[in-house]
Protein backbone atom coordinates (compact mmCIF):
# COMPACT_ATOMS: atom_id res chain seq x y z
CA UNK A 1 0.00 0.00 0.00
CA UNK A 2 2.53 2.38 0.84
CA UNK A 3 4.18 1.65 -2.45
CA UNK A 4 0.88 2.07 -4.41
CA UNK A 5 0.25 5.46 -2.64
CA UNK A 6 3.85 6.49 -3.43
CA UNK A 7 3.51 5.76 -6.77
CA UNK A 8 0.50 7.10 -7.53
CA UNK A 9 1.04 10.07 -5.72
CA UNK A 10 4.18 10.81 -7.97
CA UNK A 11 1.76 10.09 -11.07
CA UNK A 12 -1.16 12.58 -10.05
CA UNK A 13 0.20 14.63 -7.53
CA UNK A 14 -2.93 13.91 -5.08
CA UNK A 15 -3.91 10.77 -2.63
CA UNK A 16 -6.41 10.98 -0.14
CA UNK A 17 -5.45 12.44 3.89
CA UNK A 18 -5.71 8.54 5.50
CA UNK A 19 -2.97 7.74 2.72
CA UNK A 20 -1.00 10.84 3.16
CA UNK A 21 -1.53 10.09 7.26
CA UNK A 22 -0.31 6.64 6.69
CA UNK A 23 2.59 7.48 4.57
CA UNK A 24 3.90 9.95 7.19
CA UNK A 25 3.36 6.99 9.76
CA UNK A 26 5.22 5.05 7.61
CA UNK A 27 8.15 7.01 7.46
CA UNK A 28 8.21 7.70 11.09
CA UNK A 29 7.44 4.97 12.89
CA UNK A 30 8.07 2.06 10.22
CA UNK A 31 11.68 3.74 8.80
CA UNK A 32 12.74 5.80 12.12
CA UNK A 33 13.03 8.58 9.71
CA UNK A 34 12.36 12.51 11.13
CA UNK A 35 9.34 14.03 9.87
CA UNK A 36 11.34 16.80 8.35
CA UNK A 37 12.25 14.88 5.05
CA UNK A 38 9.56 13.02 4.52
CA UNK A 39 7.06 16.41 4.93
CA UNK A 40 9.78 18.12 2.59
CA UNK A 41 9.53 15.34 0.03
CA UNK A 42 5.27 14.82 0.25
CA UNK A 43 5.32 18.77 0.17
CA UNK A 44 7.22 18.64 -3.43
CA UNK A 45 4.50 16.14 -4.19
CA UNK A 46 1.15 17.51 -3.88
CA UNK A 47 -0.32 19.71 -6.27
CA UNK A 48 -2.70 20.75 -3.14
CA UNK A 49 -0.19 21.55 -0.95
CA UNK A 50 -0.55 24.14 1.77
CA UNK A 51 1.69 24.86 4.37
CA UNK A 52 -0.95 25.34 7.25
CA UNK A 53 -2.20 22.39 6.69
CA UNK A 54 0.60 19.66 5.83
CA UNK A 55 3.11 21.17 8.57
CA UNK A 56 0.91 20.77 11.18
CA UNK A 57 -0.99 17.63 10.07
CA UNK A 58 2.36 15.73 9.43
CA UNK A 59 3.97 16.46 12.88
CA UNK A 60 0.37 15.65 14.40
CA UNK A 61 0.84 12.28 12.52
CA UNK A 62 4.18 11.37 13.63
CA UNK A 63 3.47 12.06 17.16
CA UNK A 64 5.94 15.29 17.21
CA UNK A 65 3.28 17.94 18.55
CA UNK A 66 3.55 16.25 22.23
CA UNK A 67 0.03 16.83 22.51
CA UNK A 68 -2.13 14.48 21.11
CA UNK A 69 -2.06 10.43 20.92
CA UNK A 70 0.33 8.88 19.09
CA UNK A 71 -1.26 7.56 15.63
CA UNK A 72 0.14 4.43 13.85
CA UNK A 73 -1.79 3.13 10.80
CA UNK A 74 -0.42 0.36 9.73
CA UNK A 75 0.19 -0.09 6.12
CA UNK A 76 -1.22 -3.82 5.75
CA UNK A 77 -4.59 -3.09 7.84
CA UNK A 78 -5.02 0.24 5.50
CA UNK A 79 -4.44 -1.79 2.16
CA UNK A 80 -7.53 -4.33 3.83
CA UNK A 81 -9.50 -1.92 4.92
CA UNK A 82 -9.47 0.77 2.03
CA UNK A 83 -8.63 -2.00 -0.98
CA UNK A 84 -9.93 -4.77 0.16
CA UNK A 85 -10.15 -6.39 -3.69
CA UNK A 86 -6.66 -5.07 -4.26
CA UNK A 87 -7.37 -2.65 -7.50
CA UNK A 88 -5.58 0.13 -6.14
CA UNK A 89 -2.63 -1.73 -4.91
CA UNK A 90 -2.34 -3.61 -8.91
CA UNK A 91 -3.47 -0.39 -10.23
CA UNK A 92 0.02 1.39 -9.32
CA UNK A 93 2.18 -2.26 -8.20
CA UNK A 94 1.75 -4.50 -11.53
CA UNK A 95 4.31 -6.45 -10.31
CA UNK A 96 1.98 -8.22 -7.92
CA UNK A 97 -1.17 -9.09 -10.07
CA UNK A 98 -0.22 -12.26 -10.63
CA UNK A 99 -0.48 -12.60 -6.99
CA UNK A 100 -4.60 -13.78 -5.86
CA UNK A 101 -6.04 -10.29 -4.37
CA UNK A 102 -5.20 -11.34 -0.76
CA UNK A 103 -1.73 -11.61 -1.12
CA UNK A 104 -1.39 -7.84 -2.53
CA UNK A 105 -0.77 -6.05 0.84
CA UNK A 106 1.53 -8.37 2.24
CA UNK A 107 3.17 -10.48 -0.83
CA UNK A 108 6.73 -11.42 1.69
CA UNK A 109 3.90 -13.39 3.39
CA UNK A 110 3.01 -15.83 0.36
CA UNK A 111 3.24 -19.55 1.72
CA UNK A 112 6.22 -21.23 -0.27
CA UNK A 113 3.15 -23.38 -2.34
CA UNK A 114 1.56 -20.43 -3.30
CA UNK A 115 5.21 -18.58 -4.05
CA UNK A 116 5.78 -21.76 -6.88
CA UNK A 117 2.19 -21.73 -8.01
CA UNK A 118 2.07 -17.93 -9.32
CA UNK A 119 6.01 -17.92 -9.93
CA UNK A 120 6.44 -15.39 -7.24
CA UNK A 121 9.74 -14.79 -5.00
CA UNK A 122 9.82 -12.25 -2.67
CA UNK A 123 13.07 -10.28 -2.43
CA UNK A 124 13.25 -11.39 -6.06
CA UNK A 125 10.09 -10.49 -7.73
CA UNK A 126 9.21 -7.28 -4.93
CA UNK A 127 11.09 -6.70 -2.46
CA UNK A 128 10.96 -7.56 1.01
CA UNK A 129 9.46 -5.00 3.22
CA UNK A 130 10.94 -4.13 6.78
CA UNK A 131 8.95 -5.36 9.95
CA UNK A 132 6.74 -2.60 9.98
CA UNK A 133 4.85 -3.52 13.35
CA UNK A 134 8.19 -4.28 15.18
CA UNK A 135 9.43 -0.92 14.02
CA UNK A 136 6.24 1.16 15.24
CA UNK A 137 6.48 -0.90 18.33
CA UNK A 138 10.25 0.29 18.87
CA UNK A 139 9.68 3.92 18.02
CA UNK A 140 6.23 4.12 20.12
CA UNK A 141 7.33 3.01 23.13
CA UNK A 142 10.88 5.34 23.04
CA UNK A 143 8.27 8.33 22.21
CA UNK A 144 5.74 7.21 25.25
CA UNK A 145 8.84 6.91 27.28
CA UNK A 146 10.01 10.45 26.35
CA UNK A 147 6.67 12.14 26.83
CA UNK A 148 6.58 10.71 30.51
CA UNK A 149 9.69 12.99 31.42
CA UNK A 150 8.87 15.78 33.46
CA UNK A 151 10.74 18.50 30.41
CA UNK A 152 8.27 16.54 28.12
CA UNK A 153 5.26 17.08 30.31
CA UNK A 154 6.09 20.80 31.42
CA UNK A 155 6.26 21.42 27.20
CA UNK A 156 2.86 19.99 26.57
CA UNK A 157 0.94 21.98 29.13
CA UNK A 158 2.90 25.39 28.14
CA UNK A 159 1.86 24.47 24.49
CA UNK A 160 -1.78 23.32 25.65
CA UNK A 161 -2.10 26.29 27.80
CA UNK A 162 -0.68 28.43 25.17
CA UNK A 163 -2.53 27.34 21.99
CA UNK A 164 -5.62 25.07 22.91
CA UNK A 165 -8.98 26.46 23.62
CA UNK A 166 -9.93 28.57 26.54
CA UNK A 167 -13.43 27.92 27.38
CA UNK A 168 -15.63 30.90 28.21
CA UNK A 169 -18.65 31.38 28.82
CA UNK A 170 -20.91 32.49 26.08
CA UNK A 171 -21.75 36.44 25.58
CA UNK A 172 -25.29 37.59 26.64
CA UNK A 173 -26.68 39.37 23.62
CA UNK A 174 -29.34 41.75 24.56
CA UNK A 175 -32.14 42.57 21.85
CA UNK A 176 -30.42 46.06 20.95
CA UNK A 177 -27.32 44.32 19.94
CA UNK A 178 -28.87 41.24 17.82
CA UNK A 179 -30.60 44.24 15.97
CA UNK A 180 -28.07 45.87 15.13
CA UNK A 181 -25.92 43.13 14.25
CA UNK A 182 -28.40 41.89 11.68
CA UNK A 183 -28.82 45.31 10.47
CA UNK A 184 -25.06 45.21 9.58
CA UNK A 185 -25.57 42.45 7.51
CA UNK A 186 -28.52 43.73 5.80
CA UNK A 187 -28.59 44.52 1.98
Amino acid sequence: MVDACMRSLIATGWINFRMRAMLISHATFGLGLHWVEPALHLARLFTDFEPGIHYPQVQMQAGATGTNALRVYNPIKQAEDNDPSGEFVANWVPELTVLPLEWRAKPWALPESLRQRFGFQPGEHYPIPNDFECEARHWKKMLYELRRTPDAREASQAIVGKLASQRRPPARRTKSKTRQSSAAFAV
